[in-house]
């Protein structure tokens, strides 16, 4: 049976990077893949699938509240979703019924927690949902434990207030350890 995967890790983690990846993998063994990401993401263009390593591939859907589920061709061999915890949960509970009716293996990589160390409410649906959980690593912006956390930054400094969602890259959030989280 199918599984529902997923992949988290705090910004910078090369959560993309592995998705382009197993993308790659799959077209290179002539197999037919999806990719989905959420509309609300336009940092590197409507459709594209960018990592920080400058690799982009272009999604084949985009996901909102209007449109949280989508038409799975015949032949998918694996659907693979860019910034999860930004998509609606239906779409979460949608990708758990293609794994287990249709067979087809759904791949999501995303945030847990938010810049508060808040679940967003799609990273909390897959923590439930989910068959296998698994942590995209990378070390602390400060030090070289691993970061556990994603710190928002404003000229220079770490802030604790805001919108839950402000798309950004490098330039508005850090991973970090959690004593350089709590140092702040």
């Amino acid at each position: 049976m199918a599984k529902l995967y997923f992949r988290y890790g705090t910004v910078s983690s090369a959560k993309t990077l592995n998705l382009l990846a197993v993308a790659h993998n799959y077209r290179n063994q002539g197999k037919q893949i999806l990719i989905v990401k959420p509309r609300l993401d336009t940092r590197f263009g409507e459709k594209a699938v960018t990592s920080r390593a400058g690799l982009t591939v272009e999604a084949d859907v985009l996901v909102s509240e209007q449109s949280a589920s989508f038409d799975v061709r015949g032949g998918t061999s694996c659907i693979l979703v860019d910034e999860a915890q930004f998509i609606p949960i239906e779409t979460i509970d949608y990708l758990r019924f293609i794994t287990i009716e249709r067979n087809v293996p759904a791949i999501c990589y995303g945030l847990r927690t938010d810049f508060q160390r808040r679940l967003f409410p799609a990273s909390e649906r897959l923590l439930a949902l989910a068959d296998a959980i698994e942590e995209v690593k990378t070390t602390c912006h400060y030090c070289n434990k691993k970061a556990i956390y994603n710190a928002r930054i404003h000229y220079g400094q770490h802030v604790m207030d805001g919108p839950q969602v402000l798309l950004g890259a490098d330039d508005v959030y850090r991973p970090v350890c959690a004593h350089h989280y709590d140092d702040a």
